[in-house]
């Protein structure tokens, strides 16, 4: 066990123990997460994974206090690797622009803590203040962009909040010959079942989405779309909603039996363009994503 205070080069959880009669920090964590046994903890503890509020690695006879902040690594036994490279696109002392590929998560969850792109640029660019500004689902791949200072985080968030910010999307999908283009499609979206689903359901609208096309084929036509909102799984709940499912959707109409991923076949959606002024200079800025929608399967 290190008692040197721990560099913060990897994005740590962090706990505050709840009041309770623990002999020490290790009783109480072992009470609040209960899925992760107290070997697991022993471990992590015993590898100087488990930091004090000072970052300095705790020992199994650590005492307990009430408020406690505790930093913890989230940790997954035999996690799959992403066979797919991130490109960095744009990184200045406020600003980073990700392109993000196909099957890999924006920021630990489930089944991924390394193999996230929030961790793969901490450790590439070694900026352990980087801070997703967005999300889009591990399906789809394009642009991300992340604070990359806390100082002018406030400012980049803001654009988000004010919808001061223009996102354009591409997507594959079956064609929709009855429909007149522009469309706008509005609805109210929440969230449905299982838990990780979204359903569209009768009420004032809470989603927008501006639907445009821009290729004809024979097996489906090419779509951009506008989200003017952000509700998860928009695009993919206002696309099936239509009877024009995003080719290779696995939730949406119907979900799928659970399969490990099929990197053959990716979700045809792809986050395209991100245009705003910015916030810091007043400069117009616009990015566009390097990666592709083919046409096959």
């Amino acid at each position: 066990m290190s008692n040197v205070p721990f560099r913060r080069d990897r994005d740590a959880s962090t706990v505050h123990l709840p009041p309770g009669p623990w002999r020490n920090a290790l009783d109480a964590l072992c009470a609040h997460f209960p899925a992760i046994s107290r070997a697991q903890w022993l471990d992590r503890i015993a590898r100087g994974r488990v930091l004090d509020g000072e970052g300095v690695a705790i020992d199994a006879h650590t005492p307990c206090r009430a408020g406690m902040r505790l930093h913890y690594y989230r940790e997954v036994a035999d996690e799959a690797e992403i066979p797919f490279v991130e490109t960095v696109l744009h990184a200045d002392e406020h600003l980073v622009v990700a392109d993000k590929p196909h099957f890999l998560p924006v920021t630990p969850a489930g089944g991924f803590v390394e193999q996230t792109l929030l961790r793969r640029l901490i450790r590439r660019l070694d900026n352990p203040q980087l801070v997703p500004l967005h999300r889009i689902d591990r399906a789809t791949a394009g642009l991300v962009l992340f604070s990359a200072n806390p100082a002018s985080r406030a400012a980049y968030q803001s654009l988000f909040r004010g919808r001061r910010i223009d996102k354009c999307y591409e997507a594959l999908a079956p064609a929709l010959p009855a429909e007149v283009f522009p469309l706008c499609r509005r609805s109210r979206i929440v969230r449905g079942e299982p838990f990780f689903r979204m359903a569209e359901v009768e009420g004032e609208p809470n989603s927008e989405t501006r639907i445009e096309v821009i290729e004809r084929g024979d097996t489906g036509w090419r779509y951009v779309l506008h989200p003017v909102s952000g509700r998860k799984h928009q695009l993919r709940v206002h696309m099936a909603a239509l009877g024009a499912p995003i080719r290779n959707d696995t939730f949406y109409p119907a979900l799928a039996e659970a399969t490990a991923d099929d990197h053959r076949h990716p979700l045809k959606l792809l986050a395209r363009e991100l245009a705003f002024v910015d916030p810091l200079s007043g400069e117009p800025r616009r990015f566009r994503s390097g990666l592709t929608l083919d046409d096959g399967a």
